[in-house]
């Protein structure tokens, strides 16, 4: 049965005061500052003028600088766990913990996940006990709720702000892949990120991730992270430090307004399946071309950023329900959660040579690639990993997650097919891509 929800109805009860929480949280949010060393180049160096009339001098040479940053963290486990956002201590080459008691750590990195925008370190207390939160249920915060923000914005110290959900299940924002947060007009400002929100028993319903802004500063419409998804990326931490999502083995798009009608849906909803691999989850689920997802295990599926959102909360083992529309009727089907396979394997190159492709480090697809850069399997083929900052690849304007279809009117199904093409000689590169859905051909001399 669920939990009965009173409105104040006196004004003593508006009057209430939020101390006995903040006082019970506010010891698990703890600031975290980070450093890292950066190489600079003085850019009036590129200028070749420049050069040739002052010649290197020493100032052509990069010269290192310290940069530091701030954010904020929540400590989840006695045993010293924190979390925290990505973008905080992306890059650091030192990560201290502050407590709001003034005690400080060093840090260690447990695992970064860019995907999610989460992060998790460890600290060693010793003996010293430290203060917990507990993790909510995110997927019972309702719109309304009242809630707590804690972190420390412009580094001015920790700061409490209240405000309620303004919305959940809120896709299409934000700085992560799994594009699903719990929307908040509590006040959040940079040094927020990776901070607490919190429900009025003092639970964690998710972390403080970004707001919606145009100057910088909070215009009251703040992301947290739920605290669903944080649960799984403690868990992959605590496991080994490895996070293994499931996969469907389908492709998907969204249910617009014409096809809902055709469909026979009230509305615009789910995903609808245009594609299935064979011998995937999807296919061993009896999950036909045609079909539209509404459900996982009871949980509403808006779109695709809902659907992996709600797959990627799971753990890879036994099964999930999903709640399908099938030429009108509404179904359930099970499905195997399984780890994407590394089929073929993955052959990693890093291209080297005069060519557009150097500095580009090239694999084979597969759906555990392809889970990896956060795009959908489409099928055999070589798509870019990772690309050399300055590197003739990253200036050509190649960007990770690019499918390279043809080189020089050749099909490039591996990447030894790919350094067996570039290797043969021809008069200029003709060059064909797939990039979100889109081919893309140019021309480059050689």
């Amino acid at each position: 049965m669920a939990e009965e929800v009173a409105v104040p109805s006196s004004q003593e009860q508006v009057q209430l005061s939020f101390a006995p929480v903040v006082k019970g949280v506010t010891p698990a949010v703890v600031n975290i500052f980070t450093r890292k060393t950066v190489s600079v180049r003085n850019p009036m160096m590129d200028d070749p003028l420049l050069r040739r009339f002052f010649g290197d001098r020493g100032m052509g040479v990069p010269r290192e600088r310290v940069e530091n940053s701030l954010g904020s963290g929540v400590i989840v486990g006695s045993d010293g766990t924190i979390v925290t956002n990505n973008h905080v201590i992306e890059g650091a080459d030192e990560i201290t913990v502050a407590l709001s008691d003034g005690r400080e750590y060093e840090a260690k990195l447990q695992i970064a996940d860019p995907r999610t925008d989460l992060a998790v370190l460890k600290i060693d207390s010793g003996k010293e006990s430290l203060p917990i939160l507990t993790l909510a249920d995110s997927d019972a915060v309702e719109v309304g709720d009242l809630v707590l923000a804690i972190g420390n914005p412009f580094g001015v110290g920790q700061t409490v702000t209240s405000g309620i959900v303004s919305a959940v299940a809120r896709t299409q924002v934000g700085v992560s892949d799994y594009r699903f947060f719990i929307q908040t007009d509590a006040a959040i400002n940079p040094g927020n990120s990776g901070g607490a929100l919190v429900d009025l028993k003092g639970r964690l319903v998710g972390i403080n991730s970004s707001i919606y802004s145009r100057d910088g500063g909070s215009l009251g419409i703040g992301f947290a992270i739920p605290s669903a998804m944080v649960k799984s990326v403690i868990a992959a931490a605590r496991s080994g430090g490895r996070i293994i999502r499931p996969w469907l083995g389908a492709g998907g798009q969204p249910v617009t307004p014409d096809l809902a009608t055709g469909l026979g849906l009230d509305r615009p909803r789910g995903v609808l399946i245009n594609s299935i691999v064979d011998g995937g989850p999807a296919a061993k689920g009896g999950i036909q071309v045609g079909d539209v997802i509404l459900q996982i295990d009871g949980h509403a599926v808006t779109d695709e950023d809902a659907l992996a959102f709600r797959l990627a909360t799971h753990d890879v083992g036994g099964n999930i329900t999903l709640g399908i529309w099938r030429k009108g009727k509404a179904l359930d089907v099970t499905v195997p959660l399984e780890a994407p396979p590394e089929k073929p394997a993955r052959d990693t190159r890093v291209i080297e040579g005069r060519n557009p492709f150097t500095g580009a480090t090239v694999v084979n697809l597969s759906p555990a690639v392809a889970e990896e850069l956060g795009r959908i399997f489409s099928g055999t083929g070589v798509v870019i990993a990772e690309i050399a900052g300055g590197a003739p690849a990253d200036r050509v304007g190649f960007k990770v997650g690019d499918h390279i279809l043809k080189l020089n009117d050749v099909d490039i199904n591996s990447t030894k097919e790919l350094a067996e093409v570039i290797a043969a000689p021809s008069r200029a590169w003709r060059i064909t891509i797939e990039r979100g859905g889109r081919e893309i051909s140019t021309v480059l001399p050689r």
